[in-house]
């Protein structure tokens, strides 16, 4: 997962910093360093997707087309 797709996940969930920070049990400086794309441990990233995924984000990989995030199943 990339910085990016972090921020387009939250906003796709209508999620703050605050609410993630507190699902995946870290810091806000910590998602605001994830997202401005500064390195993390990679249990805190695996973590931080963990959570994002749970809730019904699906990472896409770059393929061409770059990398993006989409809801896992339709949206009720």
């Amino acid at each position: 997962m990339k910085g990016i797709q972090c921020k387009l996940a939250r906003v796709a969930l209508e999620w703050g910093v605050l609410d993630l920070a507190k699902a995946a049990n870290v810091s806000t400086q910590t998602i605001t360093r994830l997202e401005r794309g500064e390195q993390l441990r990679p249990s805190t990233l695996n973590n931080i997707q963990s959570v994002l995924e749970d809730a019904g984000i699906e990472f896409i990989s770059e393929n061409g087309g770059g990398v993006g995030v989409r809801f896992k199943r339709p949206m009720s």
